[in-house]
């Protein structure tokens, strides 16, 4: 495997559960060592430079620990900066960027107990940055928030470009590696089978067009009798609540609308759809081939 992030960019990377991002992610900071081969960061190589690559990098996971529940926000960056030798001169004008970087000044005085979830992420950024690092790792990072909290997260996450971060980010919201991501890297059984802009990705993946068909109960045999049509592609069913979405990758100068429809003749239909490749469609294909 290998991949080069460039300085100041924000670099995705993909892949299913257990398929080696979160692997990935621990050996490029210095958690695991590698079997074989060779990683670095910053051209620091991660096994004989371990303590220049920990002073370079900044790690933010996803999930609750990490932080102390009855301290206040603000005393668990104190705690933290004491850790990283963060100069104790520096310490206040250094915690007060980070929270406004945040969006979180004026509730640094309350205990982290009583912080959302996307609030205790943000404060996990802040805690990722109090050493000013070159390189942050987010490993999924907005992973159980609600919407609002995610958009927040996510508006805090570009921002840490503007500052002039290298962030790496891991996700399986594949709309937040679009809208966050300048490169993305996708993995699959431990191997990068893509790399390229979120665009580049969606245009290397040979389908058109997407037709989606709300069913309920279709049987088997139908789809399997629609993904030999000529102009389909692939076709793939996904389970939603009470019914059934078909997504039917096609050939762009194609239209098997009427097509499909007689195929699905008495499967009860509903909503019917054409729209364009999303970084969804195009990551399914790569894992799947």
């Amino acid at each position: 495997m290998s991949f080069n992030v460039e300085r100041g960019e924000t670099f995705g990377l993909l892949g299913p559960n257990g398929a080696g991002k979160t692997t990935t992610i621990k050996m490029l900071i210095t958690l695991l060592l590698p079997t074989s081969g060779s990683a670095s960061v910053l051209g620091l190589d991660v096994v004989t430079d371990v303590r220049e690559v920990r002073r370079r990098i900044g790690y933010v996971f996803g999930g609750d620990r990490g932080l102390y529940d009855r301290l206040s926000g603000l005393d668990n960056l104190r705690y933290f900066a004491e850790l990283y030798g963060v100069e104790p001169r520096e310490q206040r004008r250094r915690i007060g960027a980070l929270l406004e970087l945040v969006g979180m000044t004026g509730r640094e005085g309350e205990r982290v107990e009583g912080y959302s979830r996307g609030m205790r992420q943000r404060l996990h950024i802040a805690r990722g940055l109090l050493h000013d690092p070159d390189v942050v790792f987010l490993d999924e990072p907005s992973i159980g928030i609600d919407p609002v909290g995610a958009r927040e997260l996510r508006a805090t996450i570009a921002s840490l470009k503007d500052q002039g971060k290298t962030v790496l980010l891991t996700t399986h919201y594949m709309f937040e590696a679009d809208e966050l991501s300048d490169r993305i890297a996708v993995i699959r059984a431990g191997e990068i089978v893509a790399e390229g802009t979120p665009a580049e990705l969606k245009r290397r993946v040979a389908i058109g067009r997407v037709l989606e068909v709300e069913t309920y109960g279709v049987p088997e045999p139908v789809v399997s009798a629609l993904a030999e049509l000529s102009a389909v592609r692939s076709v793939a069913v996904e389970e939603r609540d009470q019914f059934q979405v078909l997504v039917l990758q096609c050939d762009a100068d194609s239209d098997v609308t009427q097509e499909v429809l007689a195929r699905l003749s008495g499967v009860r239909v509903g909503r019917v759809g054409v729209r364009e490749p999303t970084l969804e469609d195009a990551y399914v294909q790569l894992v799947t081939a």
